[in-house]
């Protein structure tokens, strides 16, 4: 396992406190339980929350935890099902809080081109079957087009209809008119709605300096997260012509028109840009070390409130992949950021292992290989600028993690839940009803066979996509049965190796499309920072100076 070899400076890094979403949170144990209180019971398991790993039921009732205790099934020879109480044998298993994927795409406009694949039932079966209950998706706004409000109205109604777990978005904002900054964007917070996408690349959604201000602005005065695809624009854009009219045009030179340096500055650009302001902002998708020591340097050195993200696909792919004689087989791992090296790989799990890094998403990106309106929107022949990015992963996030971390000894597995839930669900305000296993939280539980063997192909995948970048990859660890708030929302079959159908004879579905709910998060995550710093007597956001008491 990694231990942490990076310095640590004088202030303390940032903390996550337990806040509470409008319930009591208790793990106190509970003596003398008839079983029938509960509709169901997970029994013999191993439970691991973020904090620790201990042995003990778990008794759910109405979609919630209500008890946790050593013996809440009477002791008896053979475990069964009661008349009114499920009971679920959980032996030389783990039970882990279910996955909070807070980066992922689901039927959602491409701003690179193409149509996304799937819809919200797919994305969220998938999600489900490899142990995620919670995600937060996005909605647009593209540049001259609608304001923010609509498109949030419009997501509503494509997740409610068919979203088989709980959900949540991110407010992409391209054009920051003021009425957005405003009024929409306000209102939109307050209702629940507690963070903001930017990017600072691509024509249709890049925004500039001055509106990433009055973005941060807008944050940090009604208390949302911002979060930031960080790249810098123009470097790529002089890059990628530079390839094309060399006739460098193959899936490989996508890494070559986005190297670490363009990711490097945009990343200290935006932290600059907080700092000033004292938002407090989340760096999506961090792919190399350079990026992750500039966040940890300004959280240490000057106390700056940012937060960070990896994904799987930069822990275990390289930009060598990108280098293929068929562009279809190149493009199956062309994202953006792109691929870095293998020596990024450890540098990375370093950052995990010493919290620089928060929290692993899939950031799913969901376009097909074949077909006119995904990846190869623009033609079988088309230059690496123009096959869409990304690749999905809402699936395979958690069961490539847990391998790739706690099988092979990199991380423990309390920190696996802490990367897949726990953080997500408090740096976006839905701890504790989300990201843990207390009496009082939604029963979102998966149960983890730690010693499973599974080869990955893309036919078990129900993401609705032609492919997966994890085609033929193993892994040692595995979800066996997802319950979102207390309904098995997906079982995996041994025989079969695939998940089994969500209905079977005359079993009734327990989660249908639309079985979903919007989750409405409170103000900005629990984010236990250091009180804001900035680089004046004068805040911009409040217009005041700061006047120095006398000693």
């Amino acid at each position: 396992m990694f231990r942490c070899t990076l310095s640590v400076g004088k202030k303390p890094l940032l903390q996550l406190r337990n806040a509470h979403i409008g319930r009591t949170i208790t793990t106190s144990v509970v003596t003398n339980t008839d079983e029938k209180n509960f509709d169901r019971i997970i029994t013999n398991g191993i439970i691991v929350t973020a904090q620790s790993r201990y042995s003990a039921d778990v008794g759910i009732k109405d979609g919630r935890v209500t008890a946790i205790a050593k013996s809440l099934v009477r002791k008896c020879n053979d475990i069964a099902h009661t008349p009114k109480t499920h009971i679920i044998d959980a032996k030389n298993m783990l039970v882990l809080p279910g996955g909070v994927d807070s980066h992922c795409h689901i039927d959602q406009p491409s701003s690179s081109g193409g149509l996304m694949a799937g819809d919200w039932e797919s994305a969220t079966r998938a999600a489900a079957i490899g142990g995620t209950t919670t995600v937060i998706a996005f909605s647009t706004q593209e540049k001259g087009g609608n304001g923010v409000l609509s498109m949030v109205t419009d997501y509503h109604v494509k997740a409610a209809e068919k979203a088989l777990i709980d959900y949540s978005f991110h407010m992409i904002v391209s054009d920051p008119t003021d009425v957005v900054l405003q009024e929409e964007l306000p209102a939109l917070i307050a209702s629940g709605h507690r963070s903001i996408k930017i990017f600072m690349t691509y024509p249709k959604n890049r925004v500039d300096d001055a509106g990433i201000l009055q973005l941060l602005d807008c944050a940090r005065k009604h208390d949302a997260l911002v979060c930031i695809h960080a790249e810098n624009h123009d470097a790529i854009m002089y890059l990628t012509e530079k390839l094309v009219q060399a006739g460098l045009t193959s899936t490989k030179y996508h890494a070559w028109c986005k190297p670490p340096a363009v990711e490097r500055e945009a990343v200290h650009r935006i932290i600059t840009l907080a700092e000033i302001t004292g938002a407090a902002i989340q760096i999506f998708h961090v792919t190399c070390d350079e990026s992750a020591k500039e966040i940890r340097r300004a959280r240490e050195e000057r106390g700056v409130r940012v937060f960070a993200e990896t994904c799987p696909h930069y822990l275990t792919h390289t930009a060598n992949d990108l280098d293929a004689e068929r562009a279809r087989d190149g493009a199956r791992f062309l994202c953006s950021p792109a691929l870095r090296t293998a020596n990024d790989h450890e540098a990375l799990w370093r950052h995990i292992v010493c919290g620089t890094i928060d929290n692993v998403t899939s950031d799913h990106a969901p376009y097909n290989l074949g077909g006119r309106d995904g990846k190869f929107w623009a033609g079988d022949d088309a230059p690496f600028h123009l096959i869409a990015n990304g690749a999905p992963g809402i699936q395979t996030r958690m069961p490539v993690l847990f391998s790739e971390g706690v099988s092979k000894k990199r991380i423990d597995v309390e920190t696996f839940v802490n990367i897949t839930s726990t953080n997500a669900a408090k740096i976006f305000g839905m701890y504790p009803q989300k990201g843990t296993i207390a009496v009082g939280s939604d029963a979102d539980i998966v149960i983890w066979d730690p010693k499973k063997s599974v080869t990955i192909s893309n036919d078990m995948i129900e993401d609705g996509v032609d492919y997966s970048p994890y085609d033929g990859f193993g892994v040692t660890g595995w979800p066996v049965l997802t319950l979102s708030r207390g309904r098995i929302v997906s079982e995996w079959d041994s025989e079969t190796d695939r998940a089994k159908p969500t209905s079977r004879g005359n079993k009734p579905c327990e989660v249908l499309p639309g079985s979903g709910k919007f989750i409405s998060r409170t103000h900005a995550g629990q984010l236990e920072m250091a009180h804001v710093v900035l680089p004046t007597p004068f805040d911009p956001v409040s217009m005041t100076v700061a006047h120095k008491t006398s000693e």
